[in-house]
């Protein structure tokens, strides 16, 4: 019988604490593997029933979190005169669950029961929409979505926008009136520069890619690059699914997926280098955090500060292709043969407002986000509703990036986010760039040969920087502490601006 937090000292606690929270993340672990079945292999028509399953058991793990036993331990560890003399992992460890434990408390479990199921449902009916260019198919599902996301932000409490509650589940301590500030310097400094780009006479040639690349040489180039980057192909593997994505089970299974594209080679190459740059932040992770709820990233945001850094800052750079270029050209010989190095460096950093934020340029990639940004806050606040999505999109679409989806599957059905309950998540792909910028700066004046090594395919050095800087402390420390800790100061948006800048300033001979 559990004692009461009166009666149970610190040592027990302790170790009663440890046992919970390693519990939850086996539960955590079995879930993760279900999930990935449900989106590369699970058999269709047994997707629905299987929902209930994976319900179920998320039900289970979810009253863990929650549980008279939980709340005793939390309340015994935290008592000030306890709290002080943890250890640094056991504090985060009580600080994660804590944190979960205050916002799950206030979700009655049937309603969470509910949910889980209906997130299963919802995805499965968005690959159908998306898949058949039927938006009203999807309504129902999504409008259901956003009323639960709505109850959440009520149950979780907040101050300011409603929208705040859903940020600081991704990205503790951001809120809207914080992001908005970055996000108007960000817009204003990049619709500028993508004038200038627009207006240049100088422009990459877009027939390289408007050719047929064979899909199954395409999946052979990337199992080269994969261990040359770093990712460790005994404790993970890559298959295919229709949005790509990254899934840690544990630290020694690290599953990433993307999608191949028979008209755009760069969808399945850059793909896969961007969840690359996710596992090996799973991968990277200190090994003794294995079983505890610090196991995972610090945050979303740096999460993606992680994939976009080796997506962008690492693979589109010249450097990469100077190394990986001869190596290419074998795979694609008919399409690469007569394409020089340049132009296809160039090709590969095209600036071109686009239909499709996973295919978007590194500048127009960030307006994608705003545009998810702003709907997600018009839907949680009332001021949108799900049926006028479809009309909504293209409008900001057109005004943002100048061009309007031929249909709703190249529009408001691209992203499988909102179908999984994702809202919060979209500003943690800005984040990620902005971050990334800031660690680029730091990293290119502790490592001066950065470049160098990059060049010369020694992208190991890289990989042990990031992992010793980042990667190994899990959800350690928070991302503010994290992003000071790595950089030396808080998030700040004018390295990415100056980034941007620089490279494009470069390539287009502004």
């Amino acid at each position: 019988m559990l004692k009461t937090s009166e009666n149970i000292d610190l040592k027990e606690a302790n170790e009663q604490f440890k046992a919970l929270d390693e519990k939850i993340t086996h539960f955590s672990n079995v879930l993760g593997l279900a999930a990935w079945d449900q989106r590369t292999k699970a058999a269709k028509k047994g997707r629905s029933l299987f929902a209930k399953a994976i319900g179920t058991l998320s039900t289970e793990a979810f009253k863990l979190t929650i549980s008279e036993e939980m709340g005793q331990l939390l309340h015994t560890l935290t008592l000030p005169e306890n709290y002080d003399s943890l250890d640094p992992v056991t504090k985060a460890c009580v600080r994660e669950r804590l944190s979960e434990y205050e916002k799950s408390k206030k979700i009655p479990a049937d309603v969470f029961t509910e949910y889980v199921v209906l997130r299963s449902n919802a995805n499965n009916a968005w690959e159908d929409a998306r898949k058949n260019n039927d938006f009203a198919s999807f309504q129902p599902y999504l409008e259901k979505m956003v009323d639960f996301k709505k109850k959440f932000a009520e149950y979780y409490g907040y101050e300011g926008h409603p929208y705040n509650a859903l940020l600081d589940e991704y990205e503790p301590g951001l809120t809207v009136e914080k992001l908005d500030p970055l996000f108007a310097e960000l817009r204003e400094k990049s619709i500028a520069l993508l004038e200038k780009i627009q207006s240049s006479s100088n422009q990459p040639r877009k027939d390289i890619f408007e050719k047929e690349y064979d899909i199954d040489a395409q999946k052979a180039f990337n199992q080269f690059i994969l261990p040359k980057l770093g990712y460790d192909l005994e404790a993970g593997r890559l298959d295919e699914t229709t949005h790509p994505f990254a899934l840690a089970i544990t630290t020694g299974d690290v599953r990433i997926t993307t999608r191949y594209l028979k008209e755009n080679v760069r969808s399945a190459i850059f793909g896969t280098i961007h969840e690359t740059g996710h596992a090996l932040y799973e991968q990277g992770v200190n090994p003794e955090f294995e079983g505890t709820v610090i196991r995972r990233g610090a945050s979303f945001g740096i999460h993606e500060s992680q994939s976009r850094f080796l997506e962008n800052m690492v693979g589109r750079s010249t450097e990469f292709w100077t190394y990986f270029y001869k190596d290419i050209k074998k795979y694609f010989p008919t399409q690469l043969g007569e394409v020089s190095l340049e132009d296809f460096y160039e090709a590969i950093n095209l600036v071109e407002p686009s239909y499709i934020r996973v295919e978007a340029d590194e500048l127009t990639y960030n307006l994608h986000i705003m545009i998810r940004y702003e709907i997600e806050k018009g839907l949680i606040s009332g001021e949108i509703e799900v049926k006028d999505l479809p009309q909504v999109w293209n409008e900001k679409m057109k005004d943002y990036l100048g061009v309007v989806p031929e249909n709703d599957t190249l529009g408001v059905l691209q992203d499988v986010h909102w179908s999984q309950g994702g809202f919060g998540y979209f500003p943690s792909y800005s984040l990620g760039n902005l971050y990334a910028a800031q660690i680029l700066h730091t990293i290119t004046k502790e490592i001066p040969n950065f470049y160098e090594l990059i060049e010369q395919g020694d992208f190991l050095v890289i990989r042990e920087w990031l992992k010793e800087q980042i990667h190994q402390y899990g959800k350690l420390y928070t991302p503010a502490e994290l992003i000071k800790k790595v950089t030396g100061e808080d998030l700040n948006a004018s390295y990415l601006i100056h980034y941007l800048e620089e490279k494009y300033t470069n390539i287009y001979k502004l």
